[in-house]
């Protein structure tokens, strides 16, 4: 029979509904059974798309007897950490303050008043590679709940001090310098792969917002070597097995420091940042293979991970058929049996052998430019390019006949907001209606389906409910998208939501020693109040916060919003420079704050010829210190920044100001660039 977990919503806890294991989502329901019992709780952690979390489920979740120790033993909670990213903050960093690591399948023991005093994370079914077998664990533990349970709540009793010194209280603040800025920049040079871009070793991550800091420091300060770093790790990405090269779209990280074999799970949010990050290094150089890479990675996003009423999916997962990566990985005979005369070009140009890269089988890479091989087989180059994209259209083709990797079709704010993002500068920089009309429909589905009927965002949607009280990176999350929207298209809608989701903000989350809860003032209450201020895979809430607050102080001149972007700056100052790759969103908004803000203001007909000469203007090329407002005249206008405008004799006019002191109003492009050198 199903258990509890048959009513939920999420697919990760759903995954878990036939277990024999007497499972609860996380509530008052299992806490106060636990209390009633006094029994210590098990808390499992996971998502969708996590392989090992599959590998634990089938080998002791599934078990009958392991599941009847579970039950015999302990109160048993599944939690998925991309609805509750509060309950998988607070845990993860009890089993990192316990083991060192951490990581998912996560598995922490915890009192009956909900605090940790042990954990781990994956368990094998017997004694392996050092590793305990997960039953003896249970056992072990319940023997020590019993026996040493004085012991046991000291140890809580201490991790809750490392977890409350660890939220970001009483951190000590420091002014914003600019030398920060230049430490950190140092400090990405000095862990720099030279041979193979990005930063640290095996396993290697993507770093989306270290490589969007670089950009901006290129555009702030000139200095080359920003830029170096910057093209080169996204010139091998994009040539890497980390990167879907028949369908679009970046997988996780790469288990090798080369970017060749992936872990072969696609994530949304890692998606949304590098389809913006690649758009922001094809303004910078102009290079057209970030732009196809930018353009393929949000057509992926857009066929196979969008709802039809406009939200976005959180995930896909890496295993099909039960195999990890076996949708995506080829051999040799299969492409010689699709592609037929072109299959030894094709195999030239993508790494494929005889012997396989990946178990026997080939992860598809770019391993040869069309130059070296139109070259090496006396071909021109266009006809190379030609046969090449019409071998990987077939192969796409063939692929769409395999069972496909299983979909986590739950759509959450923060990653919904970072997507609509990236959707508003494509259409912005690329013009493309198709990117504009999703980011539009996004943003209306949000604001209509994602929200409470007193104006509350939700965390996570599904089948038609939304549900569970959001978090501080779904409000920044959100306005940032928001104002990417209102820049995109101009409609002042969108620049009223994003303050008013702001200003929401602001009342329910703030810290008044500086900063940002993650949680509301009315959220239920936990071991504690989370207050993380680290960048992980996504931005932390008090990074983007930080951001879209210095954003809406640009175009409002609402000294407000800069006070608290700058507290929250201050708070983080100190760890930047020292550990750029896990602050690197602080990076940039701390770049924002230090660099002279050039607030643009046009007052036209937006699609008048003139209007579009001037808008040509301030959108040509990255452009990351400014903030720009459009507004019809003798409209009333909704964006601070464009009260009291009028146009000159009738022609559109622009308006460029710096921190609300404003030169002359100008209606010739020429002389618009003139004040924006």
């Amino acid at each position: 029979m199903p258990n509890r977990l048959a009513t939920e919503t999420s697919p990760y806890l759903l995954q878990h509904a036939d277990n024999p294991v007497d499972w609860y989502a996380w509530g008052e329901e299992a806490l106060r059974r636990a209390r009633q019992e006094d029994k210590p709780i098990f808390l499992s952690i996971g998502y969708a798309a996590c392989h090992w979390c599959h590998v634990m489920e089938h080998e002791s979740f599934e078990d009958p007897a392991v599941a009847a120790v579970m039950n015999e033993l302990f109160i048993n909670i599944k939690a998925d950490r991309e609805e509750r990213p509060d309950l998988d903050d607070i845990y993860m960093k009890a089993v990192v303050a316990i083991t060192g690591h951490g990581g998912w399948p996560m598995s922490v023991f915890l009192t009956p008043a909900g605090v940790p005093f042990y954990g781990g994370t994956y368990y094998p079914p017997v004694p392996r590679g050092g590793m305990p077998a997960f039953a003896d664990v249970l056992r072990a533990i319940a023997a020590a709940w019993r026996d040493r349970r004085e012991e046991i709540e000291r140890s809580g009793a201490g991790l809750l001090d490392i977890l409350r010194r660890g939220e970001g209280h009483g951190a000590p603040a420091a002014a914003l310098s600019a030398g920060t800025l230049d430490a950190a920049l140092a400090g990405l040079e000095r862990q720099y792969d030279l041979a193979h871009g990005g930063w640290g070793g095996a396993p290697k991550f993507p770093q989306p917002m270290t490589i969007e800091f670089l950009l901006r420091m290129h555009a702030r300060t000139g200095q080359r070597s920003a830029l170096t770093m910057a093209a080169s790790t996204l010139t091998k990405m994009a040539r890497g097995g980390i990167y879907d090269q028949l369908g679009g779209g970046f997988h996780r990280y790469a288990t090798d420091a080369i970017w060749l074999v992936p872990h072969f799970e696609k994530m949304l949010y890692d998606n949304a940042q590098l389809a913006r990050v690649y758009l922001h290094a094809w303004q910078v150089q102009g290079d057209r293979f970030f732009r196809r890479i930018a353009e393929e990675t949000l057509d992926y996003i857009l066929r196979e991970m969008t709802h039809t009423a406009g939200g976005f999916y959180s995930s896909q997962d890496a295993d099909s058929e039960g195999e990890e990566g076996k949708f995506f990985v080829w051999t040799a005979e299969e492409l010689r049996e699709i592609l037929g005369s072109d299959a030894a070009l094709f195999s030239e140009a993508y790494g494929v052998t005889e012997r396989g890269n990946f178990e026997g089988k080939n992860i598809l890479h770019l391993a040869q430019e069309p130059e070296v091989l139109a070259d090496r087989h006396s071909l021109h180059v266009d006809e190379v390019v030609r046969r090449l994209k019409a071998a990987r259209r077939t192969l796409f083709l063939r692929r769409e006949g395999r069972v496909r990797p299983g979909l986590d079709d739950k759509v959450l704010a923060a990653w919904n907001g970072m997507t609509l993002a990236a959707f508003a500068d494509a259409a912005r920089i690329l013009d493309r209606p198709a990117y504009r009309v999703a980011a539009e429909r996004n943003a209306a589905f949000m604001l209509e389906a994602m929200q409470t009927p007193d104006g509350r965002l939700l965390r996570a949607w599904r089948a038609g409910t939304a549900r569970l009280n959001a978090y501080l990176e779904d409000y920044a999350g959100v306005v940032d998208g928001l104002l990417a929207l209102y820049e995109a298209t101009f409609d002042a809608r969108w620049f009223v939501e994003a303050q008013r989701l702001a200003d929401v903000m602001i009342a329910r989350y703030r810290d008044p020693a500086g900063g940002f809860f993650d949680t509301s003032d009315d959220h239920e209450a936990l071991a504690v109040r989370p207050k993380g201020i680290q960048d992980n895979a996504t931005p932390s809430g008090n990074a983007l916060a930080a951001t879209v607050l210095l954003r809406l102080a640009a175009l409002t001149g609402e000294g407000t919003y800069r006070d608290l972007a700058e507290g929250a700056l201050r708070l983080a100052q100190p760890l930047l420079a020292q550990y750029p790759t896990a602050f690197a969103q602080w990076l940039s908004a701390h770049d924002f704050a230090l660099t002279r803000t050039r607030e643009i203001a046009i007052v036209g007909d937006p699609d008048a010829p003139d209007t579009r000469a001037l808008l040509n203007v301030v959108r040509a090329g990255y452009r990351p210190h400014q903030v720009v407002a459009l507004g019809r005249p003798g409209e009333q206008q909704r964006v601070p920044l464009m009260a009291g405008r009028a146009p000159l004799d009738g022609h559109a006019t622009a308006f460029v100001c710096e921190n609300f002191a404003c030169k002359l109003p100008v209606t010739n492009p020429e002389a618009l660039k003139a004040q924006l050198v």
